[in-house]
């Protein structure tokens, strides 16, 4: 085996009612002014209140941005970095889901390295640690409060640009599953299967190791486990707390192993049609994973069997197929759709959907390296 890297922020906190803890952590970094890059629902919420007034007891004053809106802009980032410099911050905290912690750290990296957040699209084009960036988690899904991929829509060409770099790579990640208990169902759904799709594109990886083998197999075990229950009961902290670590172990494995084509075309849907990436990426996953089947056919059997389903006796292709179907299943329940036409994904679009997918730098451990004319094919077959 080739020699691996393993990212991961330095200090990771978890548990119900640990919020508290993380602040005195931040405490003893010697931080003195924080930007907390959010938004206005978890604004009014509360949420940014209660870091606030905890940070404001252990000395440390902040100022907010709360701009941010679901796949967060150049725009955005742009507002975030223009207050960070206004108001003399010294570290930032996002706080939220993916869309905050994303913001945060294109704010916290341009503070440092200059220019414009396009130059550092792809891996690792920065030369700078960026500003010291703490991520509050409040959904159980993307885990970017502790990964190194950073997703922000330039909205002008209308894509999702993925910026890999372990600069962006926050030094605390922060998930009490208390913050947690207040998503409504179909964000639950959402941000639960994005924490499959990261499970399950690193263990087909091709930079698949046996740590983030380790890490998406337990992740599968816990989301098939927990993922309907904190659906259908958003109080019931059991779940929650187990989804939160589902999603951190998932998150573990991909920042790691990578990602593929789902994440891939994902982005591109999400871009172009500003759509939830969650439920981009259920829709596509088992449509994708058929694609890769002839390649990874025995590991999706494993996939199937950490979701619960019984493969004895079945071929390696018999137990993938379980598997997709295990996954059909999972995202019924959760009312998602089965297909992209009720996103208002058009036909007509595929094409240059496709193209830009293909060069999306999540597709390249993808076990089946496609064509053109196959990316189309898979989002033909979605439709």
């Amino acid at each position: 085996m080739a020699a691996t890297t393993f990212y991961i922020p330095s200090v990771n906190i978890s548990g119900a009612g640990c919020l508290a803890d993380a602040v005195k952590t931040i405490k003893s970094y010697g931080f003195k002014r924080a930007l907390i890059v959010s938004d206005a629902f978890l604004v009014k919420s509360g949420v940014v209140a209660r870091i606030a007034t905890l940070l404001q007891g252990e000395q440390i004053d902040s100022a907010v941005y709360d701009g941010v809106m679901p796949n967060p802009t150049v725009a955005s980032v742009n507002e975030g970095l223009a207050l960070v410099q206004k108001a003399q911050c010294d570290f930032v905290i996002s706080a939220g889901g993916g869309s905050p912690h994303d913001c945060a750290k294109g704010i916290a990296l341009l503070a440092t390295n200059g220019g414009k957040i396009a130059d550092y699209e792809g891996v690792d084009r920065s030369t700078k640690p960026q500003l010291p960036l703490v991520a509050i988690n409040t959904t159980a899904g993307t885990a970017s409060e502790m990964t190194r991929f950073c997703i922000i829509t330039d909205e002008v060409r209308h894509i999702k640009m993925a910026i890999v770099d372990r600069n962006v790579t926050p030094m605390l990640s922060v998930n009490d599953p208390e913050l947690m208990a207040g998503m409504p169902p179909k964000l639950t759904a959402a941000t639960g299967m994005d924490a499959l799709t990261h499970a399950v594109e690193a263990y087909v990886s091709t930079a698949a190791t046996p740590i983030t083998d380790a890490c998406a197999l337990q992740a599968v075990k816990l989301i098939s486990a927990n993922l309907r229950t904190a659906f259908r009961e958003g109080s019931n902290m059991p779940a929650r707390e187990a989804m939160a670590y589902a999603q951190f172990l998932a998150g573990m494995a991909f920042n790691n192993a990578s990602l593929g084509y789902v994440h891939a075309m994902a982005h591109q849907l999400g871009g172009f049609y500003n759509l939830p990436h969650g439920v981009c990426n259920a829709v596509l996953l088992p449509f994708v994973q058929s694609y890769n089947a002839p390649s990874c056919a025995a590991r999706l059997g494993e996939i199937a069997e950490a979701m619960g389903e019984n493969v004895d006796g079945q071929t390696a292709e018999q137990a993938a197929q379980t598997c997709l179907n295990a996954i059909r299943k999972l995202a019924g329940d959760l009312e998602i759709p089965s297909g992209l036409t009720a996103l208002g994904v058009k036909r007509g679009d595929i094409p240059t959907l496709a193209a830009n997918a293909l060069k999306d730098a999540c597709a390249l451990t993808n076990p089946r390296q496609g064509t053109q004319a196959e990316v189309e094919a898979i989002f033909e077959g979605a439709l």
